[in-house]
Parts: C-alpha cells; sequence; structure tokens
C-alpha cells in the first residue's frame, strides 16, 4: 500500500489536496468532513457510500461529498484502488454559487449529486490537480485554474446560469493591467483592484471575453514581449528573466508552446 501524498499551498488558503497510488488495503470508516470534497478515482473499482445511497464507483468517476456528508470509500477485489481528494472551504465555494460579481454573499448550497462520469469535470479536474502539484506553477495560475474548475463544476452540477451581462470595460482594464504588468508579478488580488471586479466573476467573464484565464493571457503577453526582444538581439537568457520567466528553461517551454518553435529559432530566424 501506497503512502497518501497531501498537497497544501499558503496561496491557496481554501485549498487542500490528498492523493493514494495503492489503496487496496485502506478500510474507511463512515466519516465525513467540514468541507466540500471532490476527487478522481483513477484507478480500480470501490464502493462508495454517501448516507444511504451506495454505488460502485471505477476509474473515471468523480466523488462529491457536501460538507458533513456520512460516507466511506472502500476497494473491490486486490486490485490497485487509487484516487485524489480535493478538500475545499465551503465559504469560499459559496462565493462562487451565489452572485460571482460581489463576491456571494449566501451560505452554501449543498449538491444533490454524489457522483459523476463526466469526461470533462474528470479530465479539468486532474489537470488542476497536476496544476497545483506542479512546483513551476505560481501562485497567479494556482487560483486561477481553481476558480475556473469550480465555477465550471458549478455549472455542470446545477442548472446552467451564465455569467451576467456586464460592460467590457471592466474585463477590459483587467486585460490592459496584465499587458502593463507582464514582466512583474501581478496577483489576483492586483487584477482584481485594478479591474473593481471579484475574484470569481473576474475569471468567468474573462474566459468568457478572452478565451483563456488571466494567467494564459499574461504568459501570451510575456512570450510577445520575448518576441519582440529577441527580435532585437538580445540574450535568450536575460530575455526570459525580464520578460518574468523563472529561468531560460521556463522560457523555452513556454515560447515552444505558443510559437512552435524555440528561443533559439526564433532568434535565428529574425
Amino acid at each position: 500500500m501506497s503512502t497518501p501524498t497531501f498537497w497544501r499551498d499558503d496561496a491557496l488558503p481554501f485549498l487542500e489536496a490528498r492523493a493514494i497510488d495503492d489503496g487496496r488495503d485502506i478500510c474507511y470508516v463512515k466519516h465525513s468532513h467540514e468541507t466540500f470534497s471532490i476527487g478522481p478515482v483513477t484507478g480500480g473499482e470501490s464502493v462508495y457510500q454517501n448516507g444511504r445511497a451506495h454505488e460502485r464507483v471505477r476509474a473515471g468517476t468523480v466523488v462529491l461529498m457536501n460538507p458533513g456528508d456520512v460516507h466511506a470509500c472502500n476497494p473491490l477485489g486486490d486490485e490497485p484502488w487509487s484516487y485524489r481528494m480535493f478538500h475545499v472551504d465551503s465559504r469560499w465555494l459559496a462565493g462562487l454559487q451565489g452572485d460571482p460579481e460581489h463576491g456571494g454573499g449566501t451560505p452554501f448550497q449543498p449538491y444533490s449529486a454524489i457522483a459523476s462520469v463526466s469526461a470533462g469535470l474528470y479530465a479539468r479536474l486532474e489537470g488542476l490537480y497536476a496544476l497545483c502539484v506542479d512546483p513551476a506553477a505560481g501562485a497567479l495560475e494556482k487560483q486561477g485554474s481553481a476558480l475556473d474548475f469550480f465555477a465550471y463544476m458549478h455549472d455542470t452540477l446545477q442548472p446552467a446560469s451564465a455569467v451576467r451581462q456586464r460592460p467590457d470595460h471592466r474585463v477590459s482594464r483587467a486585460a490592459e493591467y496584465l499587458r502593463d504588468n507582464r514582466t512583474g508579478a501581478p496577483t489576483l488580488g492586483d487584477i482584481c483592484a485594478a479591474a473593481e471586479l471579484s475574484p470569481s466573476y473576474l475569471i468567468r467573464a474573462f474566459k468568457a471575453r478572452y478565451g483563456m484565464t488571466p494567467h494564459a493571457y499574461l504568459v501570451d503577453c510575456r512570450i510577445q514581449y520575448c518576441r519582440e526582444r529577441l527580435r532585437r538581439g538580445h540574450a535568450i537568457a536575460d530575455v526570459a528573466l525580464a520578460a518574468g520567466f523563472a529561468d531560460q528553461a521556463h522560457l523555452q517551454r513556454a515560447f515552444k508552446r505558443h510559437v512552435a518553435a524555440t528561443p533559439g529559432q526564433y532568434r535565428k530566424r529574425a
């Protein structure tokens, strides 16, 4: 049996995650959490009990527990059973459930589903976990991705609710702030203050307007800055640091995803 791995980040105090790669010898007694919990089953099969409900769940299933739900999830057979689990502060999540523009202000509303086989929900949750445990990922990227995922989760599990239509100038102001500060390290709080928007509304409205999260937009702005500097013949390592990348390798990975060429190849063509 493998040892559970726990992830926490002081920049995201509302979120905690755990993972186990082989839990075939685990036997949970019925228990509950103060948090809202959601996690993908990544291998094997188990019996999931939540209240009076009993379900067999397997790889590809996402299980959910509202705060206070008495539950247990124990493996079937002798095959490896693996999963990940996010524990989410219910007060933070309530802010996304209510009025996202003004930060909610309503109590947490329990979800009726205890499990989902939505491929989109599963893939996005796995992506969020991979990002959270990535030491190269920054706080802004993790915060934005967490907000993006849980807004998507809420829309998936609840009746569809579109982001309220407001004038675009506030979202445009957020984009302008990111462009102006592309070589710095703007935080989610900085962007929200500049745009006068709550974090949850910003993430949803920004993605609806630009098709990407604020962090992805920031990286794109940095790549544009790097292309300009590389065309002028600046050294790649110097350009990477000036643009706000951790190092040359970090720039190399991002540049190749955006330009389909390495900084060195681009610089030679310039």
